[in-house]
């Protein structure tokens, strides 16, 4: 954990009681903030990466690479791991954390997203949505209590509801649709949630129609959840429609709460995001794209597959402190990812989490200092979103 004992230690004595979350300081040029959540199992500061762990592990990376690495706290997915090894299994287990070994705070997905990426694979009802499982393709019925019920039963520190995520469209019928679904389902989710250590998030619907967003949140935090989270966006709607939602609706989601902006994954996108109040962020871009052979850097992406690359004696970021960058240089990373050896993906996927997890605590450094706004645009000037 990024907290110092001792201050873990001073700050435990004003978090008393279950899921806590403190605002320690505000931006006085921005809306950014830092923030502390205590969770049944630890402790985290905000804003805050959470690296996926879809299956109950982030892919390439075992529990010690996360926390040598600095994370404070991870994403499972309550539809995969539901699917396999089966909810039994992990109750056997007492909880996911036990089953993967990992100590530290799990935040869980409902399975919502799924509700989008799986389309073609699922029928949604006012009841809930029927899945065929891409596993071995048996029926999967989930409703918003099953899956309230799956993930107390995982143990998670933070449950969100189960929500409808449309695809993006301008059909303003379709996402009215989806969010009076989505609250309706929240409702029956909050009834339905019952385990005291965990915290449950409602998601915020309405795609790029301001009114419809305004709608979700203002009938969302009547239900009075422990956290809210901004679903639906980032999937594939222009960048300047997604900035114009941030803009209207984060400023208007509650003060004292965490905000949870769900699926976004690229250093701009944070500073974005945190410019405007936002605090929690998944995404599987660090194991993907380190997976293909990609890195991230605070200067732009290189793919250390390329050709020039083949004699390259410097380390992906001579700036970085990772173990890949303080031992390896391009060229055998270059060596391992063309030989298939899978040290390859495993050193390009521990570094880009290193970069996630360590570029999010140096934008909570620079808002405590008051320099978020120069270290955006420095970073920004910078950073080429092209591969090189």
């Amino acid at each position: 954990m990024q907290i110092k004992k001792s201050k873990k230690t001073e700050l435990a004595k004003v978090l008393e009681g279950g899921f806590e979350f403190k605002i320690l300081h505000t931006d006085t040029t921005t809306r950014a903030r830092v923030g502390l959540c205590k969770t049944a199992h630890g402790m985290f500061e905000t804003p805050v990466f959470m690296p996926v762990a879809t299956q109950g592990t982030v892919k390439a990376l075992s529990p010690r690479d996360l926390n040598d690495i600095g994370t404070e706290i991870i994403l499972a997915n309550a539809y995969h791991l539901y699917i396999r090894p089966g909810i039994d299994i992990i109750k056997q287990f007492h909880g996911l954390h036990h089953f993967m070994g990992w100590p530290g705070p799990i935040l869980t997905d409902s399975g919502g997203y799924q509700v989008f990426s799986l389309s073609r694979l699922r029928r949604i009802s006012e009841e809930g949505v029927c899945f065929a499982s891409y596993f071995d393709g048996d029926e999967i019925f989930l409703t918003p209590e099953k899956v309230i019920e799956i993930q107390e039963a995982m143990d998670s520190d933070i449950a969100m509801v189960f929500d409808d995520c449309p695809l993006p469209t301008k059909d303003r019928k379709r996402i009215k649709e989806s969010l009076g679904l989505t609250l309706r389902w929240s409702e029956r989710a909050k009834r339905r949630h019952r385990l005291r250590s965990q915290a449950l998030f409602g998601i915020v619907q309405g795609g790029i129609f301001e009114d419809l967003r305004r709608e979700s949140l203002e009938k969302t935090v009547e239900m009075d959840f422990d956290g809210y989270a901004l679903g639906g966006l980032c999937v594939g709607e222009p960048k300047e429609d997604t900035l114009r939602i941030l803009d209207t609706i984060m400023p208007a989601m509650p003060e004292a709460k965490p905000r949870y902006l769900m699926g976004v994954g690229t250093p701009l996108d944070f500073l974005e995001a945190i410019e405007r109040g936002a605090d929690l962020f998944d995404c599987v871009n660090p194991t993907r794209y380190g997976r293909n052979g990609t890195a991230f850097t605070r200067s732009g992406l290189i793919v250390v597959r390329n050709g020039k690359y083949q004699r390259d004696p410097e380390p992906i970021d001579s700036a970085c402190g990772c173990y890949t960058c303080r031992h390896f240089s391009r060229a055998y990373l270059r060596h391992l990812l063309n030989a298939g050896e899978m040290l390859g993906p495993q050193l390009l996927s521990f570094h880009n989490v290193y970069f996630f997890v360590n570029f999010v605590k140096t934008i909570r450094d620079k808002i405590q200092q008051g320099k978020f706004s120069d270290f955006k645009k420095d970073f920004m000037n910078h950073f080429d979103p092209d591969c090189r």
